[in-house]
């Protein structure tokens, strides 16, 4: 664990990867999110106040998990009176899950409380804005500013969902227990969405200094795993795993001390080949159980993993599979995608009959990536001043210092051009990679959203 200048652990660093996990073991106490939520909370309040006095304990996240458990019993104490009922949810407290094996898991069972997590936050009960607010909450850790930026919508209608989820719950008694097999199967969607979604937030932060947050992604992939063994014959769960493994791959050629590395400048013999083949043997499986929309955009990660160099990318054979996504699972970001894919294989005026109607669609007016793209063509095709416009927007929309970064450099060497000067050789996007479908936010920050995977790399 990282240590702060004070030589105690870094507590920014210990929420991003313990929070989740606390409040999964509090839900299983409490059974009841918004409790187990201050569970968690209060546990972190107690090592800002006691560690710089009495000094950081070894092991810091058992810490954490001990004292998050000792306050959740204490608020069901508070909450209930001292009856059978509670002796009955104490109890629970020193039966943890930390010896489940993986066969109990392939066996139709969620022992694992962070997983148990995801399918209570995807209960039915629950709309499916309010569904994934909840999850990018409890399970993702994010701040309301964050989701709200990941769903498209102001923080206080995120703040509103979350606060509503969180008392629906609570209200109808939903208990903390293993779903059927039926309500696996019911759920199965929102649960991949929300995976997807809390991936994406690792792979591209939504806002912040941080240009990615692997605990984020590498928690994803690990219910994606679970979710594998779970579910073995549900072709989109192999899908979207196939789909994160692959894009993980590229982590480590994504970043550099100046900042983030576009895909077609990335050192691709930093990409993780082990994730690349473990991705594509999940996609040969998810295409042979029946596939979906999953694995349809593995597919298309699948062409770039393939491609030994930027120049091996086969971009008409990307073209093909976005046309063929986009007729089954519209949506705009899909369509910015689209529109970049048609760019690299047919040319600026192709990419412009797809690209310049999303300007008509509402979803689209604030996603600074839509006029990156439009800036691009517009340079490429000399129109520098539009460019210029268009970048100046891009910037003024986005929370992502990276994103910020890398808008700003063009707009800087743009503008120290005169107006004048070499078209850009490639989209400032990172090609033809999106997430699941879309709807308050088109379809990029997981599934439902506007941000094309990856934002700008």
């Amino acid at each position: 664990m990282t240590a702060g200048a004070s030589g105690l652990p870094d507590i920014e660093a210990l929420w991003r990867i313990e929070f989740p996990r606390l409040v999964a073991a509090a839900t299983r106490i409490t059974r009841d999110p918004d409790l187990a939520e201050h569970a968690a909370q209060d546990a972190f309040v107690a090592a800002l106040e006691q560690w710089p006095a009495e000094g950081a304990p070894e092991r810091p996240a058992a810490w954490l998990m001990t004292t998050a458990k000792r306050r959740a019993v204490d608020l069901v104490r508070q909450a209930v009176t001292r009856d059978a009922k509670y002796r009955q949810v104490a109890g629970h407290a020193g039966r943890g899950s930390e010896n489940v094996s993986i066969d109990d898991i392939a066996d139709g069972r969620i022992e694992d409380d962070l997983l148990r997590l995801v399918f209570l936050c995807c209960h039915p009960i629950l709309g499916r804005e309010a569904r994934v607010a909840l999850t990018l909450r409890l399970v993702g850790g994010l701040t309301t500013h964050e989701i709200a930026r990941a769903q498209l919508v102001s923080s206080a209608t995120a703040g509103q969902r979350i606060a509503r989820a969180k008392r629906t719950l609570a209200d109808a008694g939903i208990g903390f227990e293993n779903p059927t097999r039926t309500e696996r199967a019911e759920r199965l969607p929102s649960v991949l969405e929300v995976v997807y979604l809390i991936f994406n937030e690792g792979y591209a932060a939504t806002s912040g200094a941080d240009w990615t947050r692997p605990d984020l992604a590498g928690e994803a992939l690990r219910l994606g795993r679970m979710l594998a063994h779970l579910m073995p014959r549900m072709p989109e769960v192999h899908g979207l795993l196939a789909l994160m493994e692959i894009q993980a791959s590229r982590f480590h050629a994504r970043d550099r001390p100046e900042g983030p590395v576009l895909l077609e400048d990335q050192n691709r013999m930093l990409w993780d080949r082990l994730l690349i083949r473990r991705g594509l043997r999940g996609l040969d499986r998810a295409v042979a159980l029946g596939g979906g929309p999953y694995t349809a955009q593995a597919a298309i990660a699948a062409c770039h993993a393939r491609a030994l160099t930027h120049e091996d990318t086969d971009w008409p054979e990307i073209a093909r599979h976005y046309d063929d996504y986009v007729q089954r699972h519209p949506s705009p970001v899909a369509e910015l995608n689209r529109g970049i894919a048609h760019w690299r294989a047919h040319g600026t005026a192709a990419a412009r009959r797809v690209i310049e109607p999303l300007l008509q669609d509402p979803r689209m007016a604030r996603y600074h990536l839509l006029y990156a793209v439009l800036a691009d063509l517009d340079a490429a095709d000399g129109h520098h001043r539009q460019a210029t416009a268009h970048l100046r927007t891009a910037v003024s929309l986005t929370d992502s210092a990276a994103d910020h970064a890398v808008l700003t450099g063009k707009l800087t060497a743009l503008e120290a051009r005169g107006g004048r000067g070499e078209a850009p050789r490639r989209p400032a996007l990172k090609e033809a990679e999106h997430r699941p479908r879309e709807e308050t936010k088109g379809e990029a920050r997981g599934g439902i959203g506007a941000k094309p995977q990856g934002g700008l790399a």
